[in-house]
């Protein structure tokens, strides 16, 4: 979903609410991270992709020329492994992984700025 203000107009639930349904809440902020990039696909900036096999996954890839980065989102605690992104990198070799939430950059920071800004090399995380 482009806006996701969509998915929760007509909810009754406040912001509160949406935070203490920990799958609600990654549902939302799963589709926050989603919107950006796809805003980004459709500026032709980059495109963006899923990633499965099996059990294991990456919740988006982007493909900016011949730059892969994968991108796992974590609206709670982050785990200790993420079997996904290490297979995907095992894989196709990534040029950069970033885990947005949890431990990793904060959703707020991540939205703020331009894709692109993300799969840059000099970009630190």
């Amino acid at each position: 979903m482009l806006n996701t203000a969509l998915l929760t107009v007509q909810s009754d639930l406040a912001l509160e609410d949406y935070r203490q349904d920990g799958a609600l809440w990654g549902r939302l902020v799963g589709s926050a991270v989603g919107a950006h990039l796809a805003n980004a696909a459709l500026m032709g900036e980059v495109e963006v992709f899923y990633w499965r096999e099996r059990n294991r996954e990456v919740d988006f890839v982007v493909k900016a020329g011949r730059r892969l980065t994968a991108i796992e989102v974590k609206s709670g605690g982050t785990p200790s492994s993420l079997p996904g992104m290490k297979a995907f990198v095992d894989t196709f070799g990534a040029s950069r992984t970033l885990l947005v939430g949890g431990d990793g950059i904060g959703l707020a920071e991540f939205l703020e700025v331009p894709v692109r800004h993300w799969i840059d090399d000099r970009t630190p995380t």
